[in-house]
């Protein structure tokens, strides 16, 4: 999730499809949109002064539907993280150049350090989404240039085009040969409920830092999972993502602070309610009621909804080191992640705001909380209320003023025709193409097109490129010997990290979530080491 994204669909493409904001209740029920916004989040302590656990942040995050159906125009992820440049020495100069998105945005200077670059991802639904199945989806995520693009997968940007991104502006290296990425996001088996993904983003130094114009350091964010069917490294940022800014914008100021070579900053996690539509309808005295989706969290036999397990923050004592040592001609590196570069922060829940077009909803507090539980894990607790049953979220309100307060379905008036009104359900969208021209065919893949289908309904074609080879690394003119050294130490670790090894610790409670085994592939004979399978198309299997 992101602040992009929350502005276009909070904005004309959600409005297309949803009644304005500023339409009068003269029908008996009227669509509305803005029918819930906040965020129920926590907060994680600082490490500790010159401590360095700042290169690497993951966690368990619980996947479960929290809808029934995969409804039009919503969009809620699921808790997950922002990770940032630490900038913190920088008081006063803008790192948004004039020119940029976010430079446009009030209340962000004056440096713009919050929407610089972000690495986020994370479990979700999203409004843009064009393959949604009813549970979440996992899908990974950055804002490289101060939110004027995105970068979601190693072809595309976060749902908002059926096109990839143009060649220059290609930034995932896919790492794993043996799970597809494909750009509608990674589906998971049948219907989980309050099973556990843990993942964790890893700063490694896959090359070495570089002089020039721009300079380049050498962190390589590298995203780690762990389920019951896939464990290990899926794909990387390539570190000249983050560096070229400087260059694009002959901003040198912001030479060596981007996420290539600074180490990252993570605050804590949030579920961010983003587009959310709503019905809204009058009782016999004009009092205007209103219903949003049914909004469900799994809760277990004590009663509490966890959401977030196994904060941790990493240094690189965690892996980095042993990685480069190995990149270096050293004893050959596991990829499993070492306790003496782990460090687990002191988790505390933030008070959550929600509102309503516009309107703050009040009385929560008496329904849920968020809430630290014993064992350091967050999520939220439950308290018994006359409104809704413990693992739901209030579905009906009424407007009072300024604000509006969560009711119980039996105290919604039947004249105004809500209880019976249904949420119009998301349609089938546009597929994913990639251009026949440029990085996509120059090189080239050396073997396909393979095609699977995955449980969301979607057709993937993928090809298998030689690492070295797939579209994100042709922008760059690298020396044949840089390639080489890339090349061949990819292959060293695809024939050393098997896909059932415990790299990331396990979770402290409960079980992990399992991928749509649709997504695993095995390479091809003679394609084993060294090949990637790079998805090229996603489309509706009805079409």
């Amino acid at each position: 999730m992101n602040y992009l994204a929350n502005l276009i669909l909070t904005g004309v493409i959600v409005s297309a499809s949803l009644h304005a904001d500023d339409q009068p209740l003269q029908n008996p029920v009227v669509l509305r949109r803005q029918g819930l916004h906040g965020y129920i989040g926590y907060g994680s302590g600082k490490p500790p002064e010159n401590s360095n656990f700042n290169m690497g942040m993951g966690f368990y995050s619980a996947v479960w539907p929290l809808v029934g159906e995969p409804i039009a125009d919503f969009q809620i992820g699921l808790p997950g993280c922002w990770i940032l440049p630490d900038n913190s020495d920088n008081k006063d100069t803008p790192l948004a150049p004039e020119g940029t998105l976010a430079r446009t945005w009030s209340g962000r200077g004056p440096t713009w350090a919050s929407v610089f670059q972000t690495l986020e991802g994370g479990l979700g639904y999203w409004a843009r989404s064009r393959f949604r199945y009813g549970p979440p989806k996992f899908s990974m995520n950055a804002t490289p240039q101060c939110y004027d693009y995105e970068i979601g997968s190693p072809g595309w940007a976060f749902f908002h085009s059926s096109m990839t991104l143009p060649d220059n502006r290609l930034g995932i290296a896919q790492l794993s040969n043996r799970l597809l990425i494909p750009p509608d996001g990674l589906p998971f088996a049948e219907k989980p409920n309050g099973t556990f993904m843990g993942y964790a983003y890893m700063a490694l130094p896959f090359t070495d830092p570089v002089e020039g114009d721009p300079p380049t350091g050498d962190q390589a964010w590298t995203c780690f999972v762990n389920t019951a069917n896939f464990k290990g490294p899926i794909a990387y940022y390539i570190p000249e993502t983050w560096s070229k800014i400087g260059k694009i914008f002959n901003a040198p100021f912001l030479y060596g602070r981007g996420l290539d070579a600074r180490p990252g900053v993570m605050r804590g996690g949030a579920m961010e309610i983003n587009a959310v539509p709503c019905f809204e309808g009058k009782d016999s005295n004009g009092v205007i009621y209103s219903k949003i989706p049914k909004l469900a969290f799994p809760v277990d036999k004590d009663g509490r909804s966890i959401l977030v397990q196994d904060v941790t923050y990493y240094s690189k004592e965690a892996l980095f080191n042993d990685f480069l040592g190995w990149r270096k001609g050293g004893e050959p590196c596991s990829g499993q992640f070492r306790k003496e570069g782990m460090w687990k922060p002191e988790l505390t829940a933030r008070k959550t705001r929600y509102s309503q077009r516009r309107k703050i909803i009040i009385g929560m507090d008496g329904i849920l909380k968020s809430h630290v539980y014993s064992g350091n894990i967050w999520g939220l607790e439950w308290y018994e209320n006359e409104v809704v049953k413990a693992g739901y979220f209030p579905q009906y309100f009424r407007n009072e003023g300024a604000k509006r307060i969560p009711v119980a379905v039996t105290d919604v008036p039947v004249e105004t025709g809500l209880v019976e009104k249904e949420f119009t359900r998301a349609k089938r969208g546009e597929p994913f193409l990639s251009p026949k021209a440029g990085a996509w065919t120059n090189p080239g893949p050396k073997l396909g097109p393979f095609q699977v289908e995955l449980r969301d309904g979607s057709l993937v074609t993928y090809y298998w490129y030689k690492f070295i080879d797939q579209p994100s690394f042709q922008q760059y003119p690298w020396t044949d010997e840089k390639k080489r050294r890339l090349q061949d130490f990819v292959e060293k670790i695809h024939a050393s990290w098997p896909i059932d090894r415990e790299y990331l610790p396990p979770p402290g409670t409960g079980e992990l979530a399992t991928l749509d085994p649709a997504l695993l592939v095995t390479p091809p004979k003679g394609l084993d080491i060294g090949y990637v399978p790079i998805v090229t198309r996603q489309e509706d299997t009805a079409k």
